[in-house]
């Protein structure tokens, strides 16, 4: 068998083999590294910036990163158990804190290691906000994207070795050519919308559990509003980011708020 015919056919293999089930909305997703690694990584990376960044504890804003953090895992749970795939949630290891960085940024890594950067803390400018993040950053947990952006990686790199074998032959000009295309082909027609879309459904699982969590999801609008104010458009084009863009952000959002509150009325959630 041809060198890239074999790649070709053992990524066909793991794609086909790998897959796993997102535990909030049922659908398949590309698995080929297992969460028990990943988290095992992502626990330690997150004990290192720890120990290397200003940690705030003990002011009204880090207990309130904590307190909001813990009705969102809440919500998560009861999410969950209502679908059947609480036990999804095994390994899972939760911690919210507040760092002394500038930046306006929040992240949850695999296995619910959660960061709230003090920077972000005025965009936020009171529990709802806060809720908002949180509420997409453990959506991002809950649904494996990591796990899942890991895969996408390793696929990209196995098709990288298709696509060497099969222009083997070739010169080194017509070989550097494909590459290039390859590379700037599967980055914006595949990397990033596939970032994209993760943020979109973390978007909607977020709004989704800070609705089961008590607070109205159409505070998420005015948060994201403030984020666009903020930034002042200096984004770059849609097609060449891994976010939305604010206003199609901000436009999805405002389609899946009567949803959000509607899961919540199931666990007896309401709102005016």
């Amino acid at each position: 068998m041809k060198k890239g015919l074999f790649f070709g056919f053992l990524l066909l293999v793991l794609i086909a083999i790998a897959c796993a089930t997102n535990p909030v909305t049922g659908k398949k997703t590309l698995a080929l590294v297992p969460n028990s690694e990943i988290f095992a990584s992502s626990f330690s990376q997150y004990g290192e910036f720890l120990k290397t960044n200003k940690v705030i504890t003990g002011t009204a804003d880090a207990k309130r990163v904590e307190t909001v953090g813990m009705k969102i895992r809440a919500a998560a749970e009861k999410l969950l158990k209502s679908r059947g795939t609480q036990g999804e949630l095994e390994g899972y290891a939760w911690e919210y804190k507040l760092v002394d960085n500038k930046e306006v940024n929040a992240w949850c890594m695999p296995g619910g290691k959660i960061v709230f950067y003090s920077g972000i803390l005025p965009i936020c400018k009171d529990e709802a906000g806060m809720a908002t993040v949180m509420g997409h950053e453990v959506a991002h947990a809950l649904a494996n994207h990591g796990q899942q952006r890991m895969s996408a990686g390793l696929a990209q790199q196995l098709g990288a070795g298709v696509a060497q074998a099969a222009v083997g032959g070739k010169s080194a000009e017509t070989q550097a050519l494909v590459m290039q295309a390859y590379g700037i082909g599967t980055t914006v027609g595949g990397m990033l919308p596939f970032s994209r879309s993760h943020e979109t459904e973390a978007d909607e699982i977020g709004l989704t559990l800070m609705a089961i969590a008590g607070y109205n999801p159409e505070t998420s609008v005015a948060f994201w509003e403030r984020m666009s104010a903020k930034s002042g458009g200096a984004a770059p084009a849609e097609l060449l980011s891994t976010h939305p863009s604010d206003a199609t952000r901000i436009a999805n959002l405002k389609k899946l708020i009567p949803k959000a509150k509607a899961e919540a009325a199931k666990f007896g959630v309401t709102f005016k």
